[in-house]
């Protein structure tokens, strides 16, 4: 399964992270470093794994708490409704 945004939200990195708008209703959500390097990661076809890996990798955090925060973010991310996941086909 592949996390894409969804058609209408678009995302730029920042100086502190990413923001993301809906273009539809015009709210946006700054993401700060760990919550875009986690979602770049996911959005390049990476698993929720790999994010987690890679924000052992970069930030002073443990695996359990990694892999909360990444499952807190694409929740969050869902109940806004700023990604779907695609299977592969």
């Amino acid at each position: 399964m592949t996390l894409k945004l969804r058609d209408g939200v678009s995302a730029t990195d920042t100086d502190y992270g990413m923001a993301l708008l809906d273009e539809a209703s015009g709210e946006y959500w700054n993401l700060n470093p760990t919550a875009a390097l986690a979602l770049r990661t996911l959005l390049d076809g990476g698993t929720p794994a790999q994010a987690v890996q890679e924000l052992t990798e970069h930030y002073a955090v443990d695996a359990e708490t990694a892999s909360q925060d990444v499952e807190d973010l694409v929740g969050e991310l869902h109940s806004a409704g700023l990604v779907k996941e695609q299977t592969a086909s």
